[in-house]
């Protein structure tokens, strides 16, 4: 079976891609997951339960993600949780959606008047 391009996952659910983004340094637990997206994005993205386990097991259904064999120290760990890692293609994807990204925002940056227009509330 042939692997899918990376582009055609893009462009990526807004979740799934705070799940990749919260992967790409280190192996995380759904928890921590959960914890990382809500302070990265001031608590603007919450990701419940219910929406976290559901975009992780699709995740991995698509081999963007993988379940770890690593194991943090047993004194540091809890036994029930699941740790997850991005897959060779999982971080091919967030690379090309976060490029995917870049170049929208030097479209916004190139629009004029753009930065100094104020929305009004």
């Amino acid at each position: 079976m042939k692997t899918p391009s990376p582009e055609n996952f893009l462009p990526l659910k807004p979740h799934w891609f705070h799940v990749l983004l919260s992967l790409a340094d280190d192996e995380q637990h759904g928890y921590g997951i959960m914890q990382e997206v809500l302070e990265r994005t001031g608590g603007k993205v919450r990701l419940w339960p219910a929406t976290l386990y559901g975009t992780l097991r699709r995740l991995m259904e698509e081999d963007l993600i993988a379940e770890s064999d690593q194991r943090p120290a047993p004194e540091l760990d809890d036994a029930r949780r699941r740790y997850y890692r991005l897959t060779t293609l999982g971080r091919r994807v967030l690379a090309a959606e976060s490029a995917r990204l870049e170049d929208l925002v030097r479209v916004i940056h190139s629009k004029r008047g753009l930065a100094a227009r104020k929305v009004e509330a």
